[in-house]
């Protein structure tokens, strides 16, 4: 284990070997099995259902979960899974989560999906990577989830077997004798075989697989990047890319000593790959609490409790849980604590520095994604943390930022030029990021580099700053306006929590800046006042907005990101409304779909007979589409 401070030791780590020559696991089995071999009494995995410092836990060494998973992939074998079917499970955190992760990418291709998706969703996801075996909970009180599953599993055909995880093991007594009494009905209407997923484990042999693992790079892992209007994109995961994260995590960062507190969910990229990869490639020891992690109960008011009981010496978190974890107190003793890592949306700088004057550790920021595996680069946790930077990018990894030629091909920006981020390494399957073939096409720079659609640049020193998503820019009349330019303004604002900016329709400009604001908890601030704040503190005339709202809370994606098109769809209604109200016509938005080809949509509705042409003459001034709701 080694660590680095700056580019130059990212180079020195590359010049020891070509990655084709290093001595690498060859699948996920092999991967645990050195593990074991190294680390095997040590504890790899621990879990609590509930989230108070002194609830039970349960915790499983290196060898106890080799042993699981060995059955467990023995159990999907057995069950008609070959090496290009999909096992695939939608779970909330728990042992059994991370044991059918590592079976099924060993059996055959590991499909995680997320739990608070709708059934439609789930089905969708199902249909695209044709899953075979289901692993979901039974029936338990306070979740729909079984119920939601069962539903999507009878539209989707090709799974022959529901494979359910009782969590009444993780429960004493006097709750594990009442549960079982004060179970939800889950009345099945699909034709697939349901059975216990710990019974029938306990079935096969844990000493060694059934079968023959592969010995050559493979397809282990669909992940879905979307889901959210039913038709998502299911990126493909190599065996070599899994493994590849891992290895850097033990190359860089974490020694068998060390103990992680994840409470974010093993469907995200993020827990599976940066953490759960990492332990067993260093054989240190992650703790996941609460089968929702950050949205379990009590799980934000018992936190600096948990890491004081795990002795944690690292945390993993997102922007909007350290938003919430700095509106509470540290009421314990986290001295144990050497670090922290943010991901999956930027880091705003005001989080940062009041993290580090609370606990004394500085946040790692880093930057991946599921199209590349996850991971492309960090800050160097021993050298120089860029505020606003997502850091240097990892070894064997290249980053390109490219952009028009002006002759119709793509050209290398200059040092501080801002353009698209390209990336290939390890994670990087090019031709084939995609499960459907028409998704990867135009997805390549010369063939290799992943296109990842995020605006970025790279200053003198190595460092990457991503400056916005190519397709969230604000184009307001021609100009454009990284919408990043006025979150981190507003978030500047003592009373701010988060802020989602976006670009709102405009008959004139296309489209006019405009932010949407959640406080913290407990402040009060008016909206004229921070339309004041963003006047002063907005340079850029162009990126002031036009119109702030304050919500109660932000919609946000199941690992924390502000979920924009959400906010898109509300800025289109309020446009639309106060344009055909104005025009008046007896005309309302009733909803914004997600149209595959158009975007979004607005359908509305009349409360009396209106004619097209007239609606046309006021919503065709704007870009997004519309059509009647029935």
């Amino acid at each position: 284990m080694g660590s680095f401070a700056s580019l130059a030791d990212i180079k020195a780590i590359e010049a020891e070997s070509p990655w084709a020559d290093r001595n690498i696991a060859h699948s996920i089995h092999d991967f645990l099995s050195r593990t074991r071999a190294a680390h095997g009494t040590r504890p790899a995995i621990s879990y609590q259902l509930l989230s108070g410092p002194n609830d039970p836990a349960q915790t499983l060494t290196w060898n106890d979960l080799h042993a699981r998973v060995t059955q467990a992939a023995n159990l999907f074998r057995s069950l008609g899974v070959g090496p290009d079917d999909v096992v695939a499970y939608i779970l909330p955190n728990c042992l059994e989560t991370a044991v059918t992760l590592l079976a099924g990418a060993t059996a055959g291709i590991v499909n995680p999906i997320n739990p608070l998706l709708e059934a439609e969703q789930i089905s969708a996801i199902l249909r695209e990577t044709k899953a075979r075996v289901v692993v979901t909970l039974k029936a338990f009180p306070k979740t729909d989830l079984p119920q939601k599953v069962a539903e999507a599993v009878r539209h989707a055909p090709s799974v022959k077997t529901v494979l359910e995880v009782d969590l009444v093991r993780y429960l004493t007594p006097p709750k594990s004798w009442i549960v079982p009494l004060i179970r939800p009905k889950n009345h099945l209407h699909h034709s697939a075989n349901v059975l216990n997923f710990n019974t029938e484990c306990a079935r096969h042999s844990a000493d060694s697989l059934s079968f023959a693992d592969r010995t050559t790079d493979h397809t282990a892992a669909y992940f879905h990047t979307g889901g959210t209007t039913g038709m998502p994109k299911v990126a493909q995961h190599k065996a070599q890319g899994m493994i590849y994260n891992g290895w850097l995590g033990a190359r860089l960062l974490f020694r068998e000593t060390d103990t992680v507190m994840c409470p974010l969910p093993l469907f995200h990229v993020f827990a599976v790959y940066p953490i759960l990869m990492s332990m067993i490639a260093s054989g240190a020891h992650v703790v996941f609490p609460t089968p929702a992690g950050y949205r379990g109960e009590g799980v934000f008011d018992n936190l600096w409790k948990l890491i004081d009981r795990w002795k944690a010496t690292y945390l993993v978190t997102v922007p909007t849980a350290l938003s919430a974890l700095m509106q509470r107190p540290i009421n314990a003793d986290i001295s144990t604590l050497r670090g922290a890592f943010s991901g999956s949306a930027p880091l705003p700088v005001e989080l940062f520095n009041r993290f580090e004057k609370a606990t004394g550790v500085q946040i790692v920021e880093g930057y991946g994604l599921t199209e590349c595996t996850c991971l492309v680069s960090v800050n160097p946790p021993d050298g120089n943390k860029k505020i606003g930077s997502v850091g240097i990018p990892f070894p064997h990894t290249h980053v390109r930022i490219l952009t028009t030629d002006g002759a119709g091909g793509l050209r290398d920006c200059a040092t501080d030029e801002v353009g698209e981020i390209c990336v290939y390494n390890p994670g990087v399957s090019p031709g084939a990021t995609y499960t459907e073939a028409d998704k990867n096409r135009g997805l390549y720079a010369d063939e290799k580099y992943l296109r990842t659609g995020d605006l970025g640049r790279i200053d003198a020193d190595g460092y990457l700053y991503i400056t916005g998503r190519a397709k969230d820019l604000i184009i307001r009349g021609g100009h454009n306006i990284d919408p990043a330019l006025i979150e981190e303004a507003l978030m500047g604002h003592q009373a701010v929590s988060f802020v989602g900016a976006i670009g709102q329709p405009d008959a004139h400009a296309g489209e006019l800046p405009c932010a949407y604001v959640e406080l913290v908890k407990g402040a009060a601030v008016s909206v004229d006042e921070l339309m004041e704040y963003a006047r002063i503190h907005i340079k850029e005339r162009a990126a002031q907005p036009k119109h702030i709202e304050i919500l109660a809370e932000l919609p946000k994606t199941a690992v924390g990101k502000v979920f924009k098109p959400d906010l898109r769809r509300r800025a289109i209604s309020r446009i639309y409304d106060a344009a055909l109200a104005e025009a008046g016509l007896p005309v309302r938005v009733s909803e914004v779909i997600e149209d595959k080809k158009r975007g979004l949509v607005a359908r509305l509705v009349k409360s009396a007979p209106t004619e097209d042409a007239a609606v046309n003459a006021i919503l065709g001034q704007f870009a997004q589409g519309w059509e009647w709701a029935v």
